[in-house]
This record gives structure tokens, C-alpha cells and sequence, in this order.
């Protein structure tokens, strides 16, 4: 029952891999300062029901952002953050209003086509002028498709921080709009306590991630990595379109 509880009835072999994958979103975060959420999210709508990728990867990424947040929070820019959450709070609600209504194919399809978005294009550079209006289009579109950290990013490119200030004030608003969208999926009635095992081991291993990445932010080319990184989120993201349109077919027949 305990094992049962701890890999969320998923089975080992795949908690394993969820696991393994957290600890390499974390390090591909670290090292290389975006991409590992995408990486992690990509997996999760492979191998998890899809009633619970989007809010399980926010709960895991709640708890990488956290430490990642806590260890940096003396470069933070502390002065965007009200604003922020403001604009993420009007987000996650409008986005609530709507997630509950989708065929779980649509979110399948929908992150796939995210992700190869992800890939080919630049978040929109108006994200870059306020905090408010960056975190509520971020934050509506993460309770659809939820790694949304590019779109954050962009804003906290645009405030022209040191290098500790950025991760700080991206892990501080990224924990911040997390937090919210936990909450809100709690809100609808998603079972969180049925994850919270596999979760626990997922942050436990993600944090371990963010360790190693640090002794290896300096050491790889991070041209080639980024090439070989997009070619894998392509493939994910193809496999899950090919998924969710399959499962529409299915309904329609």
C-alpha cells in the first residue's frame, strides 16, 4: 500500500522515469536557465493520465521554484512582485473557468502544439512592458498548458538584472503563479493527496537536479545541447498531437 502511495498507483517503472525526468528538468534549468519545465512537461502528458499533467507538473514545479527562489531571494527585485501576482491571480481564475470544460485530447493537443511553439517562436515582446499584464496572459495559459516560464522570462529579461537577480525574480514570480494555479485546481476538485507520494520523490529529485546543474552551468556547450533539446521536445510534442487527435477520431466514430 505504502509503494502504491508513493508511485501514485502509476507502477515503478514509470515513476521512475517521471523521477529521472525531474531530476533532468531541474539540471537542464540550472545549467542552461530555461527549458527544463518544458522538458518535464512534455514527459508528463506522455506517461500521466491527462486529467493530471497540468496540475501535477504545477505542483512539482512549485516545489523546484520554491528552493530555487529561497536560495537567491536576496537578489530579489522585490518591486515587481505585488504587481505580478495581482496579474497572475486574474489569470489562474480566468483560466479556471475554462480548463474544467476541456476534452482531455484538447489538452494533449494543446501542449503539444505549445511546445513546438516553444521551439520555433519568441514570446510576444509586450509581455516585456508590465508586470501585470505578463503575469495574467502567463498565468491564464498556464492552467491550459503549463510551462509558461519563457513567457515570465521574457519580462525579467526586460528589467536588465544581474545574473542572481534574474533567477531570483523568475523562480519568485514562476512559485508565485504556481502557487495559484495548486490552488485553483484544488479549488475545482483535483485530488492532489493521491499524488502527494510520487510528488514528494519528484521535488526530492528535481532538487538534487538543481545541485548537480550548478557544477556543470560552465562546461557545456550550450549550442549544441539546445539543438539536440529541441529536436527531443519536436518528437514529444508530435507524439502528443498524433495522441490527441487519435483519441478525438475515436470519439467521433
Amino acid at each position: 500500500m505504502a509503494a502504491e502511495w508513493l508511485h501514485a498507483g502509476l507502477g515503478w517503472p514509470i515513476a521512475s522515469t517521471l523521477i529521472a525526468m525531474s531530476f533532468i528538468g531541474s539540471f537542464i534549468t540550472v545549467a542552461f536557465g530555461i527549458g527544463g519545465g518544458a522538458v518535464m512537461l512534455a514527459v508528463f502528458a506522455t506517461l500521466l493520465p491527462a486529467a493530471a499533467i497540468i496540475p501535477v507538473h504545477g505542483l512539482v514545479q512549485l516545489g523546484s521554484n520554491v528552493g530555487r527562489a529561497a536560495i537567491t531571494l536576496n537578489h530579489l527585485e522585490r518591486e515587481v512582485v505585488a504587481v505580478f501576482a495581482v496579474g497572475a491571480l486574474i489569470g489562474v481564475a480566468l483560466g479556471g473557468i475554462f480548463v474544467v470544460q476541456l476534452d482531455p485530447a484538447y489538452i494533449q493537443i494543446g501542449v503539444g502544439l505549445f511546445i513546438l511553439w516553444s521551439i520555433m517562436m519568441r514570446p510576444p515582446t509586450f509581455l516585456s512592458r508590465s508586470a501585470g499584464v505578463a503575469g495574467a496572459f502567463s498565468s491564464f495559459l498556464t492552467m491550459f498548458f503549463g510551462a509558461t516560464g519563457p513567457f515570465v522570462a521574457t519580462f525579467v529579461r526586460s528589467l536588465d538584472l544581474d545574473r542572481m537577480g534574474h533567477t531570483a525574480t523568475h523562480a519568485t514570480l514562476m512559485t508565485i503563479q504556481h502557487a495559484l494555479k495548486t490552488l485553483t485546481f484544488g479549488f475545482l476538485g483535483f485530488a492532489f493527496s493521491l499524488w502527494a507520494g510520487l510528488v514528494a520523490l519528484l521535488i526530492a529529485a528535481g532538487f538534487l537536479g538543481t545541485i548537480a546543474g550548478r557544477h556543470v552551468l560552465m562546461r557545456t556547450d550550450e549550442h549544441r545541447f539546445r539543438i539536440i533539446l529541441n529536436l527531443v521536445l519536436g518528437v514529444l510534442a508530435l507524439r502528443l498531437i498524433y495522441s490527441g487527435a487519435g483519441a478525438l477520431m475515436e470519439g467521433t466514430n
